[in-house]
Formats: structure tokens, sequence, C-alpha cells
């Protein structure tokens, strides 16, 4: 953790990455402003939880949480999305952690009358704390001065600023009868570039990332059907790509309001690990339980072992019969 340390103290630009999720689907204003209100329904809240590397070191915790409201704007087509992403991630033996709280407002043009075609401009932004507890380090110097002092001088053990991201994203139906829809979109994060120095370096900034990202559902037969996404993610010197599909099964008399939908697949981050999926829907909600097999080059000391993720999704309407069959609106 000091070598992190003296790295934000030294370095011109931070080529870190961003917190970032197995259930990536599952934490939809996170990979893009854009996607808020990309589902059928008034309102959609949504937790994920990733508990990470517990083989290797003190695990890296991570929980977010979205919440988005949409309503239909005016007497035509259109549509505007408010809602929030709060995000906490925790590492470490010195209690390393980041908090975010970042509103987000999306409007839905609509591109048909006739078919759910619309394209989302979407902003996201607010305030992100850094933060360490110096009590819990132990450095050479500690070891000198008998067990006390770290020999470092920070001005604060915590420091915040303001963040920003943009995304513009295209959904529609395939068909008419909207049992097949895609979306595709993309999101320039972290534009505001913000410093990133417990040292109150004005010149070491974050880095902005480029995220690319697209998603098809199909039924596949009455009683089944198949979705499939994917993330391209570029930021400095790094670049992640992580994709994959779950194949569903709904339960039921009646496959167009079945008794519960399981879904099961895997995912892969590329040169890094191999995801199994597995979700459940029941009405309005949904839970997805996921797993990281290491594949990298950290196999050998991970035992192949990554991380754990639990999501819990609710979307619906406070307005029954709003989202009539016959009536447009942005989802996916």
């Amino acid at each position: 953790m000091l070598l992190a340390l003296l790295l934000l103290a030294g370095s011109r630009e931070v080529y870190s990455q961003d917190v970032h999720f197995s259930q990536f689907f599952e934490a939809p204003l996170w990979r893009n402003p854009s996607l808020a209100g990309i589902f059928k329904g008034d309102i959609r809240v949504q937790g994920v939880y990733r508990d990470q590397w517990n083989s290797v070191t003190d695990a890296y915790r991570t929980f977010s949480f979205n919440a988005e409201y949409k309503a239909p704007v005016g007497q035509g087509s259109d549509f505007l999305t408010t809602g929030f992403q709060l995000l906490h991630d925790q590492s470490g033996t010195i209690g390393w952690g980041t908090s975010y709280l970042m509103p987000t407002l999306n409007y839905h043009k609509s591109l048909s009358e006739y078919k759910n075609s619309y394209l989302s401009l979407g902003f996201m932004g607010g305030y992100v704390q850094h933060r360490f507890d110096v009590s819990k380090m132990t450095t050479n110097s500690s070891y000198d001065n008998g067990g006390t002092g770290t020999g470092e001088n920070f001005p604060s053990t915590q420091y915040g600023y303001f963040d920003g991201s943009v995304g513009m994203s295209y959904n529609g139906d395939l068909d008419k009868k909207n049992t097949h829809s895609f979306f595709i979109g993309v999101a320039y994060h972290h534009f505001t570039k913000p410093r990133q120095s417990f040292y109150r370096d004005e010149n070491i900034q974050m880095v902005p990332k480029w995220v690319f990202s697209g998603g098809v559902k199909f039924d596949m037969s009455e009683y089944s059907m198949m979705t499939i996404q994917a993330d391209h993610s570029r930021q400095g010197g790094h670049i992640e790509t992580i994709g994959g599909a779950l194949y569903g099964l709904k339960f039921g008399d009646n496959p167009e309001e079945p008794t519960f939908i399981l879904h099961g697949g895997a995912f892969l981050r590329w040169n890094d690990a191999l995801i199994p999926v597995v979700k459940l829907e029941m009405g309005n909600s949904s839970f997805s339980v996921s797993y990281d097999a290491n594949v990298s080059l950290l196999k050998p000391s991970s035992y192949g072992r990554g991380g754990l993720e639990l999501s819990l999704t609710w979307a619906g309407s406070n307005k029954p019969n709003r989202y009539r069959k016959d009536l447009l609106y942005p989802g996916f």
C-alpha cells in the first residue's frame, strides 16, 4: 500500500482502473449513464456486492447501489430518467476506501412512432472521497522507531473531488412483438480529469475512460430466451473486455407471464477470469450470483479463486397499466 501512495505522489498521471463488476449488466449507470431508464417500468433499484481476492490478501469489498425513476415528457413519446449511483470500495489492512455519490439525468428521444426505438443522452456527476487509516500503516520507519510512526508526512488521510461522466446509447426492438431487443452505447468517464493525490499535487490527474457497450435479447422459443452483453473499456494504458451470454428458461403455464425465469451462462473477462452466472427472475425482482475463476498470471497465487458477486434488482411500475404492449417506452 505504501508503494501505491508513493506512485500517487510521484507520477504525473494516474493510470489506474476504476472499480469493475463481473455482473456489469446489473450496474448500468456505472458502465454508462445513458443506460439509466432502459427497462420496462417506472422505477428500478439495484444493489451489487463484490468480495474479491480473499485467497491472496485482505479482500477488496465493493458495494454498488443505484435507483432510477422514469417519466414521460409532455404528451409525446419522449422520456426523462432521474436517478443516482452510490458506490463504496474498501481494501487492505489500512482501510483504503473510496466512496461515490453520483446523481444521474438521462433524456430518451423517441425515433419512431411504430417501434420501441430511442436515442438516449445521459449525464452523471457528483462527489468522490478517498481515505485510509494511517494508524494501521506499517513502514520501515515504524520498525526503526520501535513500532510507532510511519515516517511519512501526509497533509491529510482523505481527499475528495467532483467527477463526471457522459454517455449516449441507442436501443430498440427487432420485431413488433417486443420479444427481441438490443442496445449499443458509448460513455466517456472522468471528463473533469480530477486530481488524484493525498499530497495535494495539482498535476496528478485521473485519466478519462471510454466504455463501449452492447447487448441483444431474443426469444429462442415460447419458453426460452438468450441474452448477450459485452463491454470494452479503455483507460490510459489499460484495456478491459468482458462479454458473455445467459440462457433463460420460463417456468409456468403462461409464457407471457411466467411464474419465474431461470438464467444460466458465463462471461469472460479477457486474460483475467471465467465467470459462471446464475440468475433467477420472479415477478419484478431478480437475484444473481457469480464467481470469478481466475485464469490470469495470478492464478498460481490465487489458486484460481477470484471474486464472489451477488446482485439484487427490483424494476416495476408505480402506476398499473402505464406500460401496455401498445405503448412505446425505452426498454431492454
